[in-house]
């Protein structure tokens, strides 16, 4: 089988633009040769999803609620960070901004593609170790509610599809992986 780009684009039109995404139609050939069309949502930011755990082996949650789904949402503390930029950094901002810790261990953990039949979205997941609690400074989107609970919970939490947050969990499952529960 070919692992060759196997989509031919005959024209893009912008549909949508601000700062965050772009929206394109697309006019193509697709994979079988006959003609198509195609709809590709482009982040402008990466997705950055971080697992603070702590020396007991608690994770951290944020629940919010979510307008582009209508529901309240248990996920991982998670942003974005600008293209051409240190995810690290953007993961680093992103713990204190929602929950107030800052992680004096941090490790990457892995890089996902959110839905890749419709965004071109990359997240970067990342382990936060060595915890210290300060004060949260959530953006004026957010109203935040911090949960602190055992990593095993949570991954129950991903297995009865409480939590349904892609990069939640991934990096749930992975870091459940790296720490043998």
């Amino acid at each position: 089988m070919s692992k060759e780009n196997n989509w031919q684009t005959l024209s893009e039109k912008t549909v949508y633009d601000n700062a965050w995404i772009e929206i394109s139609h697309r006019e193509v050939i697709n994979p079988s040769g006959n003609n198509g069309i195609y709809g590709l949502v482009k982040f402008k930011n990466k997705a950055i999803g971080i697992v603070p755990i702590d020396e007991a082996g608690n994770i951290y949650l944020v629940g919010q609620y979510r307008y582009a789904i209508e529901e309240y949402s248990w996920e991982i503390p998670e942003g974005g960070g600008m293209r051409g930029t240190d995810p690290l950094s953007a993961a680093q901002r992103e713990l204190r901004e929602e929950t107030g810790l800052v992680a004096a261990q941090w490790s990457t953990i892995g890089r996902i593609h959110t839905s890749n039949s419709a965004t071109d979205e990359e997240g970067f997941l990342f382990l936060a170790e060595g915890l210290q609690q300060g004060e949260p400074e959530p953006e004026e989107t957010e109203k935040l509610e911090v949960r602190r609970l055992p990593l095993q919970e949570a991954v129950e939490m991903v297995m009865r599809s409480e939590i349904t947050d892609s990069l939640s969990v991934a990096a749930i499952l992975m870091v459940a992986r790296i720490k043998g529960v």
